[in-house]
């Protein structure tokens, strides 16, 4: 993984003292709360409903095992216990007091991390594949592209005002596990027409308040322009993006409003003023920052099948949370945070430090952090599987539910979020009691279930198979049903079945959803390819039979 430079130390060390002195002045009365407002959201600081909420980076979901050792220790001493994984890739605390965080910044800085541009309208964490580097249908590892974007974006004095928040995503396999296609700009590592590898470049995705899938701006960009293309989007979007109104800020509407072709057209003009200048990637430059993700020292193994002999536990934990690797007799090994009565994307401070432990034990001492709010040990020996499973499962990470109903995404929602409309983890808690059986949830196979508490889609509800949205009606906590969604490299979004439901009713919903793909679906058909084949109409007439809803 990367590590930093002299420059970059110096920096973060620097940006923990800035933030240091600018807190005492709050804290002393010496800047209001409008002054601070701007330089605490450049610090990943929020201000939420019962107390302030630190994001911190995790640039394209990596860490060291040292790192995820200190976040444990980060959420005992100034937290409560535990840290909440984000789909952004990141970590946010939620109880931290306000005259500790920089005492927190400082530990980051130790172990070389931060929060800086993690909040406020600016280019916040590259998120990435979590199966980066070891899945056998990858064209190109996207870290090292990652880790460019990454050094260019942050501090840009042009881009630290930006109309609103920016997010950048980059795959390099044709499953997009980034969610790309909701994104600001994303970039695919594709294959040019001499058989060179460059980028396909896509633009004014995103989701909120008016989701939209991104489109194709740039079939093939060849390598050295990747920054210079961004930096030319990033330009018309920073010159003609509105600033008059917060909802209608976002690149996707200025898209939207001039056309694909004429945003096109203002992007190529910007390029051609600097495409041959300073931010033309050299290869040499490229090739040192790809040394930093080299592959560990494999051993040389065969495959094997560790189930023979196992528990019934354990093939099915080792058939739903592990994964191919390229290399002969290793997997990957994801550790669902979706254990039923745990908020979907908590670690406790003793979960994550004995995680670090076997990483070091068993991953060469690394650490992901998946799109989907799970972590995961991305280089573990099959014939290891069995003793790492054991240690897992007495822990409480051994769930086996990757890819099911249970592997939730869900945001903070009313618990935490102060402009949440509705609570996410008690539902997220009601369905899990509802759907207990895994046999069950084992039959209904690969589906995806999203849940936001507020149309800011944290939780990415609209992309979700079926998707799940908290509203208020006069203040009721009730639930809009999507489905149809999809994040994937056949990103969809879903449609909206009918009426909200109470929140009681939210698992039931879910079961007669559910009962008509399951009596409906083709042989190896997934939930989402039924509803794409019969539409809306039979899952609404089953949902809404009896006034369960309203």
């Amino acid at each position: 993984m990367y590590r930093y430079d002299s420059i970059d130390r110096t920096l973060v060390h620097e940006r923990v003292e800035q933030f240091r002195d600018q807190t005492r002045r709050f804290l002393a009365g010496e800047l209001n709360e409008e002054e601070f407002k701007l330089l605490r959201l450049r610090n990943g600081l929020y201000l939420q409903r019962h107390a302030p909420m630190l994001r911190v980076a995790i640039p394209y979901g990596l860490l060291s095992s040292a790192q995820l050792r200190a976040l444990g220790s980060i959420a005992r001493r100034y937290d409560r216990g535990y840290g909440h994984f984000t789909t952004r890739q990141n970590i946010q605390y939620n109880w931290p007091k306000l005259e500790q965080v920089p005492d927190i910044l400082e530990e980051l800085a130790a172990v070389e991390m931060h929060a800086i541009q993690t909040s406020g309208n600016c280019i916040r964490n590259t998120t990435s594949d979590h199966l980066a580097g070891v899945t056998p249908h990858e064209l190109e590892d996207p870290r090292p592209w990652c880790e460019l974007i990454r050094q260019w974006s942050s501090f840009h004095p042009e881009f630290t005002y930006l109309p609103r928040k920016f997010k950048i995503a980059v795959t390099g396999a044709p499953q997009d596990r980034a969610a790309s296609l909701v994104h600001d700009v994303g970039v695919h590592i594709v294959r040019g027409p001499d058989g060179e590898h460059g980028f396909e470049i896509l633009v004014g995705g995103g989701l909120g308040r008016t989701p939209i899938i991104g489109k194709v701006i740039r079939e093939f960009l060849p390598r050295r322009h990747l920054l210079s293309y961004l930096e030319a989007v990033l330009r018309v979007y920073n010159l003609e993006g509105r600033r008059d109104n917060l909802t209608k800020a976002r690149i996707k509407i200025l898209v939207r409003s001039l056309g694909l072709e004429e945003f096109r057209r203002r992007v190529e003009a910007e390029w051609e003023l600097i495409r041959d200048g300073a931010l033309d990637v050299n290869d040499t430059e490229v090739e040192r920052i790809r040394g930093f993700f080299a592959p560990p020292p494999y051993r040389a193994l065969e495959d094997i099948d560790p189930t023979a002999g196992g528990s019934p536990a354990f093939r099915a934990w080792y058939r739903h949370n592990t994964a191919a690797h390229k290399v002969p007799g290793h997997r990957v090994v994801y550790i669902s945070l979706k254990k039923p009565g745990v908020a979907p994307g908590d670690a406790s401070d003793a979960q994550m430090e004995l995680i670090a432990d076997l990483a070091d034990r068993y991953s060469f001492g690394e650490v992901r952090v998946t799109h989907t709010q799970n972590l995961l040990l991305a280089d573990v020996q099959q014939n290891e599987a069995r003793e790492l499973w054991g240690l897992l499962d007495a822990a409480g990470l051994a769930t086996p539910n990757i890819g099911t109903l249970t592997d939730m995404i869900c945001c903070p929602g009313l618990d935490f979020c102060s402009l949440a409309n509705a609570g996410s983890i008690d539902v997220a808690k009601l369905i899990n009691e509802r759907f207990d059986d895994y046999d069950y949830l084992y039959d209904l196979g690969e589906l995806d279930v999203k849940m936001s508490g507020c149309m800011n889609a944290c939780g990415h509800h609209h992309v979700g198979h079926i998707g799940i949205l908290g509203v208020d009606k006069g203040g009721e906590e009730w639930y809009q049903i999507t489905i149809g969604g999809a994040a994937g490299a056949d990103a969809s979004l879903g449609a909206v079945i009918g009426p909200s439901v109470a929140k009681a009713d939210v698992p039931e919903t879910l079961a007669r959803l559910l009962a008509v793909y399951v009596e409906q679906r083709l042989p190896d058909e997934r939930f989402l390819d039924t509803v794409r084949r019969l539409g809306v109409k039979p899952f609404k007439e089953r949902v809404y039979a009896t006034p369960a809803a309203a």
